[in-house]
């Protein structure tokens, strides 16, 4: 059997949940093939309609007054957490009326405003500090419905406002100025942020990494989440190439 396969099982025996996304995607490295940036045209087929199915279990076929503010987290670096976040949102904007945001919360790797060929001057960090609105502080994408409010200009104490009273005042604002917030954060097992986010969210979708994900990673993940009271909403395992049998789906 493979390792896979088996952190499959593990993850869906402790988590209650399934992987939504099945299929391979792209690197999620801000520079990407001869340094080229990653732009939404080139996420490919697959990879979207596979996004789709997450958007539609998590956002679509919910009950409207269900929480629409989710945080995207991967268990390790370098899961493809950043990748799959824009895709969702990019994937929830084409499908609904309502406006979306995406959110980069992770001011360790910040790489979203590459991911889509926009400026990062202004952002997340520079509202944790101004007066604004938190509409002021982002940027219109494709469709018109999509917005980014990516990192922004990070400062040596920008870090430490990630715990701090404004964030919760300029969350609490994004819930108010869009209908549904998608949050990319930093890996579980490295760093704190998405369990704190998690707490002013909905809740949480988990990254993981095919072939790469160890089950105790994947296992101290999902604990650290579980002993903040953050709901786990779903899990994605990223860049696996076989399908994932029936009966695993039918363990939902």
């Amino acid at each position: 059997m493979s390792k896979t396969f088996q952190l499959m099982q593990s993850a869906l025996g402790e988590m209650e949940v399934a992987p939504s996304l099945t299929r391979e995607l792209p690197s999620t490295s801000a520079q990407g093939r001869a340094g080229s940036q990653y732009l939404p045209q080139d996420f490919d087929a697959s990879s979207q309609e596979e996004c789709l199915r997450l958007v539609q279990r998590i956002f679509l076929a919910q009950p409207p007054d269900a929480g629409r503010a989710i945080v995207f987290a991967g268990v390790d670096r370098g899961d493809g957490c950043s990748r799959i976040c824009a895709e969702s949102a990019r994937t929830l904007s084409a499908h609904v009326a309502g406006s979306v945001c995406l959110v980069e919360a992770n001011f360790r790797t910040s790489s979203l405003a590459q991911f889509f060929g926009v400026s990062n001057h202004r952002g997340l960090a520079d509202s944790l500090v101004g007066n604004a609105s938190i509409r002021s502080f982002t940027v219109q994408l494709q469709p018109s419905n999509l917005w980014l409010l990516s990192a922004g200009a990070l400062m040596p104490e920008s870090l430490s406002r990630l715990t701090s009273d404004s964030l919760k005042l300029r969350l609490q604002e994004l819930r108010k100025e869009f209908d549904y917030v998608l949050i990319d954060t930093p890996a579980l097992n490295v760093y704190g942020d998405a369990v704190t986010l998690g707490r002013n969210a909905d809740g949480v979708v988990v990254v993981l990494q095919a072939e790469s994900t160890r089950r105790e990673s994947a296992a101290k993940a999902i604990a650290s989440l579980r002993d903040a009271h953050v709901e786990v909403l779903g899990a994605v395992l990223n860049r696996r190439t076989f399908p994932i049998p029936e009966f695993v789906y039918r363990r939902l």
